[in-house]
């Protein structure tokens, strides 16, 4: 379980470099597809390691996952998705990688992971996706649509959750389902700027609606759930300093590679189960003195 919160001091940034940050964020995950991938070899791959899944069954219910010894379908783009896809195969995961576009599949395939082309809007394609491989552990959605267009926001990530708990109730134990939305969701929504808030409210809006959806499905089902909200999303290198906080006022720039590391860990920890979490660069803060370190 998480360690005692710590206080983290802040170093602002300018509302213009958080209006950039939620805005390239933005653009990019207008451009990024879904996507789960799995071959038809996966029952295969499988079967090779019955005693390990045999393992995994015997745990209790509420534990810490192992990297080594699950299968995750994350659903997204070329951005956090991708990053998460990579840092979970290091760790010896089996991926599915949920895409509409195939401008990852050489990397996706390169490392082992399996490709599902699809939209989340299309029912038909999700379903694919889950069919593809025999069980889920995890599922991560980083879906998101543009101010212009935001249906995916809500109805793609809902397709998806729901979808999971139909999987769960077929594999006879649910995934955990950590969803990505963005600070300025729900009861976030006077972290931002105001500026920043109503330039993103079309988006914003709609991941409220799969949030709740989330949550109330994760309770009549019993299906553990994490949601990050991240700030505005930069595409440096990774800093190290990104850390998530339960403190909905908190509002700041991350850096793409920061957020897929902690919902990596949101993936893995059960300390996170049930938490809705925001993620931001404790030195690219804006505007707040200090906020409690959600530690997992």
């Amino acid at each position: 379980h998480s360690e005692a919160p710590s206080l983290r001091p802040v170093t602002p940034v300018s509302k213009t470099d958080i209006m950039a940050a939620f805005t390239v964020g933005m653009s990019a995950a207008a451009s990024r597809t879904l996507s789960f991938k799995s071959r038809a070899g996966s029952k295969q791959l499988r079967a090779a390691k019955p005693v390990m899944r045999a393992a995994v069954r015997a745990k209790p219910a509420r534990a810490d996952l192992d990297p080594d010894n699950i299968s995750v379908l994350v659903a997204g783009g070329s951005g956090v998705a991708m990053d998460v896809v990579r840092q979970l195969k290091d760790a010896g995961t089996w991926v599915t990688v949920f895409q509409r576009k195939e401008d990852d599949r050489a990397e996706i395939e390169k490392m082992g992971a399996f490709l599902s082309k699809g939209d989340a809007l299309d029912t038909a394609t999700v379903k694919k996706a889950y069919d593809m491989v025999e069980e889920y552990d995890a599922v991560v959605s980083t879906i998101g649509g543009t101010p212009a267009d935001p249906k995916a926001d809500s109805e793609g990530n809902i397709n998806l959750i729901e979808a999971a708990v139909a999987k769960g109730k077929e594999q006879g134990r649910m995934p955990k389902f950590v969803l990505v939305t963005s600070i300025g969701t729900g009861d976030s929504q006077g972290a931002p700027p105001p500026q920043v808030y109503e330039a993103l409210k079309p988006v914003l809006v709609e991941k409220v609606k799969a949030e709740d959806k989330l949550k109330e499905l994760a309770e009549a089902n019993g299906m553990e759930f994490c949601i990050v909200r991240p700030g505005g999303l930069k595409s440096e290198p990774a800093t190290g300093t990104g850390v998530l906080t339960e403190d909905v006022n908190i509002c700041g720039a991350i850096h793409r590679a920061d957020v897929a590391s902690l919902v990596v860990k949101c993936v893995l920890k059960d300390s996170a189960n049930g938490k809705v979490l925001s993620c931001v660069d404790k030195e690219q803060l804006f505007d707040q003195p200090a906020f409690e370190e959600f530690a997992l």
